[in-house]
């Protein structure tokens, strides 16, 4: 029976050996009064390597998004975002639920410029007819665009034109560092032109759950209200920033990996007919199936049967997530009978 080779998404990770040692053995405290010591470490770890002077350890990305979004409007709000934000299309309109504001998106694609960005924002007018424009929230690394790196000078200028707009400016950095590996740049420099940045530890650092939001002492610490009263206040926590320590400390460095990984599946695939492959950027890889191949759901059931899991990502469009828990070796697996379904499909 052939192995299955798990590319649905980088959160299918399972613990390490060692990082379940390091949960293990975390020292632990009651986390609402503020005395776990592991928690208030992992906080400050990250805090810095953001060049913040303060984060809050959550349960999850979509809570972080969702309290820095909080922290940042009022209700009847706009807050401008790419159309396939992770905020708009995967936190189960929570943005509306929690906060009451509107997302409005800019651009087409995930990325946009600061003309765009111009042209979208509205500002507060004396009649108060239309909602003003608060917020604005970028994603990098982009996962509808298929892992698509802001590059630097677009995310710096699109961000110094926010600011003039007088816009406050979120990021979601839940891949964050695939783009600062990708680039070459710490992630501070990714984090810099923002007041809040949210992080995940579950994604491509391989921990079991977790995330960060940070920012400004004043910030987080209205963030720790939003956190009790979203239900993300934890006790003996611990155990679980153990497990993110271990990640950053561990699996940080390894995450050029999975990018050359990804980009050798796309090598692999990219002259199979009728199949089109966006080239990955990181961890990411998407390809669009064009007639007369079956349909994105169709096709992944096929993959499935052959032991590889990929996910569909639109009616004609399959994503793949290349991870801690995939070797080299079975990524070249999986490349070969993705390409043999694929030629298969077009007899």
């Amino acid at each position: 029976m052939q192995a299955v080779i798990d590319l649905r998404s980088d959160t299918v990770t399972r613990p390490t050996a060692a990082m379940r040692a390091a949960i293990a053995s975390a020292d632990v405290g009651d986390d609402m009064f503020g005395e776990d010591p592991t928690v208030r470490r992992l906080e400050e770890v990250v805090a810095t390597r953001l060049g913040k002077p303060a984060a809050l350890f959550v349960p999850s990305g979509t809570m972080a998004n969702q309290i820095a979004i909080r922290c940042h409007v009022q209700p009847g709000d706009d807050v401008l975002c790419s159309d396939g934000a992770h905020i708009k299309w995967y936190e189960a309109g929570a943005s509306a639920a929690l906060s009451a504001v509107q997302l409005v998106s800019v651009g087409h694609g995930g990325l946009f410029t600061a003309d765009e960005l111009t042209a979208t924002f509205q500002p507060e007018r004396t009649d108060h007819a239309s909602p003003p424009s608060r917020l604005l929230c970028l994603e990098n690394t982009h996962n509808r665009g298929g892992g698509s790196i802001w590059p630097m000078h677009q995310l710096y200028e699109v961000a110094r034109v926010g600011r003039q707009l007088g816009l406050r400016l979120h990021l979601d950095g839940a891949r964050l560092w695939n783009a600062a590996v990708a680039l070459g740049v710490p992630d501070a420099e990714i984090a810099a032109p923002f007041d809040t940045v949210a992080v995940c530890l579950s994604k491509g650092l391989g921990a079991p759950v977790g995330s960060l939001v940070c920012g400004p002492q004043d910030i987080i610490h209205r963030a720790r209200r939003f956190r009790k009263m979203y239900g993300g206040a934890m006790r003996q926590v611990g155990v679980l920033a153990a497990a993110g320590l271990h990640a950053l400390s561990h699996h940080y460095g390894r995450l050029a990996e999975d990018h050359h990984n990804a980009r050798r599946i796309a090598e692999v695939l990219s002259d199979v007919p009728h199949v089109h492959v966006i080239a990955p950027q990181t961890n990411i890889l998407l390809f669009d199936l064009r007639p007369p191949l079956p349909d994105a759901a169709e096709v992944t059931a096929r993959l499935k049967a052959q032991g590889v899991l990929c996910a569909p990502f639109g009616p004609r469009r399959v994503r793949l997530v290349t991870h801690l828990d995939v070797s080299h070796a079975a990524c070249e697996e999986a490349a070969q009978r993705i390409r043999q379904v694929l030629c298969d499909a077009t007899l």
